[in-house]
């Protein structure tokens, strides 16, 4: 089971562990640090800029955060997490990524350490102590208002994009009843961020807790409306809202600096019918599954795919799905589904029966009142978020692709000939899938047995990282040779050596479990990871977190 976000003492030492950044590499001799006063071979790298979200150096750019949701469900309430092979295997809950991880920095911000991004920790614009109406701000205003803004000593703030704003958003959270006035629990980790709720005495509704992004969809809504994607942290949902003034409509507010990278995708076609993101370090399906299915069996079709010589493949959580949404296409502008042109998109015909794309399932179930209810899951828009608006005709688009709702997980659609909700959001629940895997070493280990050997020493990057409590290391060995692998803290002071001894070659891998020499568990922080072969030397950082 996953583990959500790490309290208490933790965030005081994850300020001063920061400096991992995004995991760089060093190699023997190449760094340009002092050595330390352990062993004299290993080099700590500067750690000055890092812990402002700014000299992020590994190329995964984009790092995606987990979503925080550690129940398991079936088709209506939470039940045991399933094994493999049961239905509902492989939920969202199921699969461990990039953890949640933040730093309140004690002066009104919080870093976000995953994905490098400093954030203004309270939407309490005016200052006065309470979250209400009055620091709400139309979207133009806010995005103005980002080159005036100043705090922490810092200018450089910004309005965030939809994917960094959606960076934040938390899966445990419950979409809130609407005439709750207790035991509400929102999309968004309030140990770290000032939240509040619609400001029910300026006549708004409870779930009235749309925040800003300045990503303007490239179509319209609502029949015309120029539109903003925002997210809601009251319901859990991505959805176009309107931009412009004259409409009425404020939002909340959370300035962001730093990592102006996060976001941007790094598409690499493989040829194999695969995409990598190695912005992300996640490799996709080219194309889609090509029909619709209900939620439990898209975990049957994900678990069960084998496919360009890969068997881990699984349904994306929401975050992870939204990932690779391409918010500068829609079907309206670009005639294609939102998303970038080396993946293919099964074409439909939407509630109008206008050409059209779907909606996509995730692993990620969208709970409604209470954390153990779960009759519905998270999918995300390809194509228009089709919704039945009699006033303006009908079936329109009103949410906007890129969007992100949710469908009941079973059940008939025919039931909702005028959809469901204030705008009538379209109820599919026959949707499409798209798998995904997690980019990483590969786990085969060959020996010499006369087929390919690896051409050179190589120490690859350990996963999951961060970790806790176990990662794996893999290296690879071109001749038979004496290898040492040891571990060691940033003071350069020897922890534990993993192996030393003569392997033939071939692929290779060894786990660290978190522990010295001695047996006992090490505290939380960065080290590093050393292949020794002969003269060569290879050097990796990791991130242990409790």
């Amino acid at each position: 089971m996953k583990s959500a976000v790490w309290r208490g003492r933790t965030r005081l030492l994850l300020i001063s562990i920061f400096i991992i950044g995004l995991m760089a590499t060093t190699d023997s001799g190449s760094a340009e640090s002092d050595t330390t006063k352990g062993d004299p071979s290993i080099a700590i790298e500067p750690c000055e800029a890092v812990y402002n979200g700014e000299a992020l150096t590994a190329t995964e750019t984009y790092l995606v955060v987990e979503t925080g949701q550690e129940r398991c469900y079936n088709n209506s309430v939470e039940i045991t997490c399933p094994q493999p092979g049961e239905s509902f295997y492989g939920q969202d809950a199921q699969y461990n990524g990039n953890q949640p991880a933040y730093t309140d920095n004690g002066d009104s911000t919080v870093t976000d350490l995953v994905t490098g991004l400093m954030w203004q920790k309270s939407p309490d614009m005016n200052g006065d102590g309470v979250i209400d109406y009055d620091d709400k701000m139309y979207f133009d205003e806010a995005l103005a208002y980002a080159a005036s803004f100043s705090l922490a000593g810092y200018n450089d703030w910004r309005l965030p994009t939809i994917k960094e704003l959606y960076s934040l958003i938390m899966f445990y959270g419950v979409d809130v009843n609407p005439q709750a006035t207790e035991g509400t629990i929102p999309f968004i980790d309030t140990g770290y961020f000032d939240f509040a709720y619609g400001d029910l005495s300026a006549g708004e509704r409870i779930i009235d807790a749309q925040y800003a992004s300045s990503t303007i969809y490239v179509a319209s809504t609502m029949g015309g409306d120029r539109t903003m994607f925002g997210v809601n942290f009251a319901d859990g949902r991505i959805k176009g809202y309107p931009a412009d003034s004259s409409i009425g409509k404020k939002y909340y507010v959370l300035y962001v600096r730093g990592n102006t990278a996060y976001g941007t995708n790094q598409f690499v076609d493989n040829g194999d019918g695969t995409i990598t993101d190695n912005a992300t370090g996640l490799t996709w399906t080219q194309n889609d599954n090509g029909a619709g299915i209900v939620w439990e069996n898209a975990f049957s079709y994900a678990e069960g795919l084998e496919y360009a010589g890969y068997t881990d493949w699984r349904l994306p959580d929401a975050k992870e799905l939204q990932s690779i949404v391409d918010y500068t296409r829609s079907p309206a502008t670009t005639s294609s589904a939102a998303i970038d042109p080396l993946f293919g998109c099964t074409q439909i015909a939407d509630e109008a029966s206008d050409p059209d794309y779907p909606f996509y399932w995730t692993s990620t179930t969208h709970s409604s009142q209470l954390p153990s209810n779960g009759p519905s899951a998270a999918y995300v828009c390809f194509g228009r978020a089709m919704g039945y608006m009699m006033p303006l005709g009908g079936w329109i688009d009103v949410h906007g692709a890129g969007a992100q709702r949710s469908d009941p997980k079973a059940g008939d659609p025919g039931q909702f000939p005028y959809g469901h909700g204030p705008q009538g959001d379209a109820v599919r629940i026959y949707n499409y899938v798209r798998c995904v895997r997690t980019e990483q070493p590969p786990t085969s280990i060959h020996q010499d047995d006369g087929g390919a050997l690896p051409a050179s020493f190589t120490l690859l990057q350990n996963y999951p990282n961060p970790f806790n409590p176990v990662t794996t290391i893999e290296y690879n060995v071109p001749s038979r040779t004496q290898v040492t692998i040891e571990i060691f803290n940033m003071l350069g002071q020897r922890v534990r050596t993993l192996l030393n001894e003569t392997k033939a070659a071939g692929w290779y891998r060894t786990e660290w479990n978190g522990t010295n020499e001695s047996g006992q568990r090490v505290s939380t922080g960065v080290y590093l990871y050393r292949l020794t072969v002969g003269e060569i030397v290879q050097t990796k950082k990791m991130l242990m977190l409790k």
